[in-house]
């Protein structure tokens, strides 16, 4: 199970911090990625990070303002953005996947689980 975290109501330009726990399986290996989803929008791929090896991926248009790292101790995954734009007002999911190819890390259709999404707001 993955729990995501740390939504909210920021203004443009702003900060927040999200958080994604897993429970229940150990996801050290797995990749581990962030998404969102825009009203009326198609999902869209933001940062993965690969736990086998510790590399990172990032859409391009997030890849400046946004961090993904991970507490592998805690099964944790989180995503620092910062900089926010209104058009960044979403629903954020975090979703893992074990054994994935480069080329298939930024398709959500390619992840087996995925948490219940947490709401962020920008507002301008």
């Amino acid at each position: 199970q993955l729990q995501a975290s740390g939504g909210g109501l920021v203004q443009a330009g702003g900060s927040l911090r999200l958080s994604c726990a897993a429970s229940g399986r150990d996801l050290r290996n797995y990749v581990l990625a962030w998404f969102r989803q825009a009203p009326g929008k198609e999902r869209e791929f933001l940062a993965a990070h690969r736990g086998s090896v510790g590399t990172t991926f990032y859409a391009d248009s997030v890849q400046i303002r946004f961090t993904i790292s991970r507490d592998k101790a805690k099964n944790t995954v989180y995503l620092q953005m910062n900089s926010l734009e209104p058009e960044g007002t979403a629903v954020y999911y975090c979703a893992a996947a074990q054994g994935l190819i480069n080329s298939s890390i930024r398709t959500g259709t390619h992840y087996h689980y995925w948490g219940q999404g947490t709401q962020v707001t920008v507002s301008s």
